[in-house]
């Protein structure tokens, strides 16, 4: 990354470590029973292990599966149809799923996950996604639990990638390639 290149810090890792508690006190409020737990790669990983985490701390004792999916055709635009990279191995019947996913936008790759899922034989589905960009959806889907509502601006960190670039960042940014001012950026790189 060039030095004109800076972050901007949209959520930094305490508040997400926050929030990440206060979800899983939610979905252990619910009450599931025989939770498997479905997270969306790649961009979810690190949610996803640290809501599994905070799960186990919310007295839940989930099984853990992934599921590879993709509806990128250059990174940064969705194509619009969604592909299996990687399917779920355990059988899924009968048992209440949380799909995980990093972030919810045109809500296509949620919807065909929670579908498929549905079409298996899961009890239930819910969905848990990081980040909620409202007003974008094409198809008709709202998350059972939202860590942030997010502004419609492209996002990396925190498992999200610009050509596989950022995702160990342990907060969630922008990247303004353009802004010369440091004093609107946290964390210049």
């Amino acid at each position: 990354m060039t030095a004109s290149h800076r972050i901007r810090v949209l959520f930094d890792e305490e508040t997400i470590a926050k929030r990440n508690e206060a979800l899983a006190q939610e979905i252990a409020n619910s009450k599931p029973k025989n939770l498997l737990v479905v997270a969306v790669l790649k961009g979810s990983f690190m949610f996803a292990a640290d809501l599994i985490r905070a799960l186990h701390r919310a007295g839940l004792s989930p099984q853990v599966e992934f599921v590879h999916l993709s509806s990128y055709l250059d990174g940064t635009v969705s194509s619009g149809n969604v592909t299996i990279l990687r399917d779920v191995e355990s059988d899924v019947r009968g048992r209440d799923v949380l799909l995980v996913d990093d972030i919810l936008e045109s809500g296509r790759t949620v919807t065909f996950a929670k579908d498929l899922l549905m079409a298996r034989g899961a009890k239930s589905v819910k969905t848990a996604v990081l980040l909620e960009k409202p007003g974008k959806r094409a198809v008709s889907i709202d998350p059972d639990y939202v860590g942030f509502t997010c502004p419609d601006v492209f996002v990396i960190g925190y498992g999200m990638d610009v050509a596989h670039s950022y995702r160990q960042l342990p907060f969630v940014g922008v990247l303004d390639r353009h802004n010369t001012n440091p004093d609107l950026f946290d964390k210049p790189e």
